[in-house]
C-alpha cells in the first residue's frame, strides 16, 4: 500500500522504480518538444512504465492527485498531441520501455504487440514469420504502435489494406481511472454490442493509454514491382490510377502523387537521389505486391504502364529493375517531408477528399492562395490512391520561411473551407493535436461535437487524459 504521506513523485517512483521517473532537465529535454519543433512544453516529471499493470498503477495515482498525464510514444507526430502544454504540471507517461511483441499467432494471422514496440519492429517481426503487416510510413523506425493506433495512422499502403483501423483485431488500454480495458481477441467476427476498442483508435490517448494490439498479418509478398510514372496532369493520374486497378485488382498496394517541385526539394536535400524523366509537372509511384509465387507481377506493371503511355494517358514511366532501385524510387517519396523540414517552416495541410473531387479542389485552391500569398509554394504530394493529400504551403524565394508562417490561420482557413465545400475531411491521418483543436469544432457538425463531448465526459470526467488535446 502506498504511503498517504508521499509525495506524488515518490509514489510514482514507488510505481515504476525511482530510475524510470525523470525530472532532471536534461533527461526531461527529448520528451518536451514535437519532431517538426512547433510545439514545446514543461512537465512535472516523464515517467516510464514497462507493463500494463505499471501503467496502471500510475493512473491511479495520478487520478488520486487529480494530476493530468501526456501519454507518449515515439513522439513523432505532427500536431502536438504528445506534448505536455507550458505549465509545467502534468506528467508525461511514455511508453517505449512496453516494447514486447507478446505472440505471433501464424495460423490466425495475428500479432499482438505492447504499445512501445516500433513499426519497423512489428513488420520485422511478421517477416521472421513469413508474414507481412503492412502498415508503412516514412517514420516507421522510430514511430510506434501505440502512437499508430493513436492516431489511426495512414500510410503508403492503405488503397489496399486500410488505415490503422483497419488493421486492428484487438485492444489493451488502461483508462483514466487506472482501470484496464481489456479486449486482446485476434477475431474477425466478433458481434457482441458496441466494438469499444474503435473508441481508442484516433482518440490521441484522451480517452486511455493503449498499452496493447492486436494487429492483422498477410501473407508475404512473393513478388514487388514498383513505377516511377511521369503524367501531364492530375487528371491523367486519376485517370491512370483507374487504369492500373483495373488490371491489377488489389495487387495495386500503393499509388503516391508526387508535384515536380516536391521531388526537386527531395533531391535537393538528399544527395544521391535518382534524377528521371525530369521536366514533367506531376508524377506518380506506383507499388504493386502479389503473395503467390511465379506471378508474373512486373510484366504485368511494364504491360499496363506501356499501354497507359502509347493511350496518351502517362507520358513516360520506368520500372525498378532491383531491390536497390525500388528502393531509391521509395526514397524519392519518403525524404519529400524531412527536405521540408531542412527548408524551413512551412504551413501544412493533411486532408483527404474523393478523388474524383481533387481536380477541382486543386485548380481553385492554387487560385486562391497565390492571390492570397504571390508566389507562395506549394508544396503538394500523398496517397492519392485513398484521395489523401499532403498541401503545403512554402515562403516566396527570399521571404523568410518563419515569419511566412504567421500567414498560418488564413492559410487555413482557404484550404479547409475549400476541403469542407468538396466534402473532404481537414485531417485525414496525422490527427488534430493541438494544431486543429479549432477546427475540429468549425468543420465538424454540432452534433458530431457533442456526441464528441459526451463519451470524453463518460471516459474521463476529470479531463485528465491528454488535456487540451482534439477537444
Amino acid at each position: 500500500m502506498a504511503d498517504p504521506g508521499a509525495t506524488l513523485l515518490e509514489r510514482l517512483a514507488g510505481v515504476v522504480g525511482g530510475s524510470h521517473v525523470l525530472t532532471a532537465p536534461a533527461d526531461l529535454e527529448p520528451y518536451l518538444a514535437d519532431w517538426r519543433g512547433r510545439y514545446r512544453g514543461s512537465a512535472r516529471a516523464v515517467v516510464r512504465p514497462a507493463s500494463t499493470e505499471e501503467v496502471s498503477g500510475v493512473m491511479r495515482t495520478c487520478a488520486d492527485a487529480s494530476t493530468p498525464v501526456v501519454p507518449q510514444g515515439g513522439n513523432t507526430g505532427l500536431c502536438g498531441g504528445a506534448v505536455p502544454d507550458s505549465a509545467g504540471g502534468e506528467i508525461v507517461v511514455s511508453l517505449r520501455r512496453m516494447n514486447r511483441v507478446r505472440a505471433l499467432d501464424a495460423d490466425n494471422a495475428t500479432i499482438t504487440v505492447e504499445a512501445g514496440v516500433p513499426l519497423a519492429v512489428v513488420q520485422e517481426s511478421a517477416a521472421a514469420a513469413g508474414l507481412h503487416f503492412p502498415l508503412s510510413l516514412a517514420s516507421e523506425g522510430s514511430c510506434t504502435i501505440g502512437g499508430n493506433l493513436s492516431t489511426n495512422a495512414g500510410g503508403t499502403a492503405v488503397l489496399r489494406y486500410g488505415n490503422t483501423r483497419d488493421l486492428t483485431l484487438g485492444l489493451e488500454a488502461v483508462l483514466a481511472d487506472g482501470s484496464v480495458f481489456s479486449a486482446l481477441r485476434g477475431l474477425r467476427k466478433d458481434n457482441t454490442g458496441y466494438d469499444l476498442k474503435q473508441l481508442f483508435i484516433g482518440a490521441e490517448g484522451t480517452l486511455g493509454i493503449v498499452t496493447a494490439a492486436v494487429m492483422k498479418l498477410f501473407p508475404a509478398p512473393q513478388a514487388e514491382a514498383t513505377a516511377l510514372v511521369a503524367v501531364a496532369s492530375v487528371e491523367k493520374a486519376i485517370a491512370l490510377l483507374a487504369r492500373l486497378k483495373s488490371a491489377m485488382s488489389d495487387r495495386l498496394v500503393g499509388f503516391e502523387l508526387m508535384s515536380a517541385f516536391s521531388l526537386a526539394l527531395s533531391r535537393k536535400h538528399h544527395a544521391g537521389s535518382p534524377d528521371l524523366m525530369a521536366g514533367h509537372p506531376w508524377y506518380a509511384l506506383v507499388h504493386a505486391e502479389d503473395s503467390a509465387r511465379d506471378t508474373p507481377l512486373a510484366a504485368m506493371v511494364e504491360g499496363a504502364l506501356a499501354s497507359a503511355v502509347d493511350d496518351g494517358v502517362a507520358a513516360d514511366a520506368t520500372v525498378a529493375q532491383s531491390v536497390e532501385q525500388r528502393k531509391r524510387l521509395w526514397a524519392l517519396r519518403e525524404n519529400i517531408s524531412e527536405a521540408q523540414r531542412r527548408e524551413g517552416q512551412n504551413i501544412k495541410h493533411d486532408i483527404s477528399l474523393p478523388v474524383s473531387a481533387i481536380p477541382a479542389f486543386m485548380q481553385e485552391c492554387e487560385a486562391a492562395l497565390l492571390t492570397a500569398f504571390p508566389g507562395a509554394r506549394l508544396v503538394v504530394f500523398g496517397h492519392l490512391g485513398d484521395g489523401n493529400l499532403h498541401y503545403n504551403l512554402s515562403a516566396p524565394e527570399g521571404v523568410n520561411a518563419s515569419r511566412f508562417m504567421d500567414h498560418g490561420e488564413r492559410a487555413n482557413r482557404i484550404v479547409h473551407d475549400l476541403v469542407a465545400r468538396h466534402r473532404g475531411s481537414f485531417s485525414a491521418e496525422h490527427g488534430i493535436g493541438q494544431l486543429k483543436r479549432d477546427d475540429l469544432v468549425r468543420y465538424k457538425s454540432p452534433v458530431e461535437v457533442a456526441l464528441m463531448r459526451a463519451v470524453k465526459s463518460a471516459m474521463d470526467p476529470r479531463g485528465l487524459m491528454n488535456p487540451g488535446k482534439v477537444l
